[in-house]
């Protein structure tokens, strides 16, 4: 599941890796910059390419003065 619009704020953020623990490391600071990454969840309502509105587990990389990056959709509740 790629296309998805996020419509509310994110609820039970958790960080899931940092530092070391986040695989794609090396791959996020060629793309987006240096910084402290961290892999992290959370729960929001999406609506998804199709216009259907889910209650999902998302998950993305976010690190200090850059962001969140990278999306994904890992579960719809």
């Amino acid at each position: 599941m790629k296309e998805f619009e996020i419509l509310c704020e994110i609820r039970d953020i958790e960080t899931i890796a940092e530092g070391r623990g986040v695989y794609i490391r090396h791959h996020l600071e060629r793309t987006y910059g240096k910084g402290r990454w961290r892999k992290m969840k959370g729960v929001a309502s999406v609506r998804l390419a199709d216009g259907t509105i889910y209650k999902a587990e998302i998950h993305w990389f976010e690190a200090h003065g850059i962001g969140r990056k990278d999306f994904k959709i890992k579960k719809v509740i």
